[in-house]
């Protein structure tokens, strides 16, 4: 699948061939593929002027939304609901919060976010109480397991057993949730949570979808997106701008309870050769794609497994 490339105004992406993949959905063509349940975490700390975000740059190589900039995150491992020392509000209440069925699959997404967070950064999020947190997460023993959990050679719930570690629920707020287009082959239901770095712990690049990380403050993000210079998709944007409003990163996490987790799902319709795609209640991502043109529908980047659009 080609990547999207930037439309010259800002940074939004989307790839070159969803105007043709959305007339053949409206001709009913196109059999929509299932979402698989993704999850997503905005690392936080605070800087001199205000809370950072941790943000990784996808390679340029990857097949979906290379060179976008993006979030630690990805696909729920089936293996997530085995059973986990667990701290923080009960799986019963994620999955109220979530808008999940049950706590099983409450769990898999709480654990995923903390799953992918290790994975991609090295930072986990859990303890050897309810109430601590591991301060060191480097040495060859730990890159080992890490190492295992990205190759699925080992289930997150082994891991947290073997070192006897509490799952720390409570270090993470649901932000948001979206759902990749219909039209997309690849598609994820994911949701978007923010958490603290954990005092004594610090990222690094341990993704091998990611050729740059940054920690950088939300506005300066949006800002290079409205220039063009820093390529999203739309829930990277949307999540970056609703952060702006909190000037500490205990602020954000205190204000993700009262955040919608309504799931935002792109449209799209056909107004004569012109294909309008719209993303509700977000207005700024709307386009407006002309007839097939040579380079129709072309725009920028990429999120990662588990990115939704």
């Amino acid at each position: 699948m080609s990547n999207g490339q930037s439309n010259g105004s800002n940074g939004q992406w989307y790839p070159p061939e969803w105007p043709d993949r959305i007339r053949a959905l409206a001709a009913g063509e196109l059999v929509p593929a299932t979402p698989k349940r993704a999850a997503t975490v905005l690392l936080l700390k605070d800087g001199p002027d205000g809370p950072l975000v941790h943000m990784l740059r996808r390679r340029a190589s990857m097949a979906f939304a290379g060179g976008a900039y993006a979030y630690p995150g990805g696909g729920v491992d089936p293996r997530d609901e085995h059973p986990v020392r667990w701290a923080g509000p009960s799986r019963e209440e994620w999955a109220a919060r979530l808008g999940l069925a049950g706590p099983a699959e409450a769990q898999a997404v709480v654990c995923a976010a903390v799953r992918e967070t290790y994975e991609e950064a090295g930072v986990l999020l859990a303890g050897q109480t309810p109430d601590s947190v591991v301060g060191d997460t480097t040495g060859d023993d730990w890159e080992k397991d890490r190492e295992a959990l990205v190759a699925r050679e080992l289930s997150f719930a082994d891991f947290l057993d073997r070192r006897g570690l509490v799952l720390r629920s409570d270090l993470l707020g649901a932000w948001a949730r979206w759902i990749t287009p219909e039209f997309e082959p690849r598609r994820y239901d994911t949701w978007f949570f923010v958490a603290a770095l954990p005092a004594g712990q610090r990222t690094r690049n341990a993704s091998t979808e990611a050729d740059r990380t940054v920690w950088i403050r939300p506005a300066d993000a949006a800002a290079g997106y409205d220039r063009g210079e820093l390529t999203m998709m739309p829930p990277t944007i949307s999540t970056l701008r609703a952060l702006q409003r909190h000037g500490t990163a205990a602020g954000a996490l205190a204000a993700a309870p009262e955040q919608d987790l309504v799931p935002v799902l792109a449209q799209a319709r056909l107004d004569g050769d012109e294909v309008i795609l719209s993303w509700p209640g977000h207005d700024e991502f709307t386009k407006h794609v002309p007839s097939r043109t040579p380079g129709a529908g072309r725009a920028p980047g990429r999120e990662g497994e588990g990115g939704t659009a």
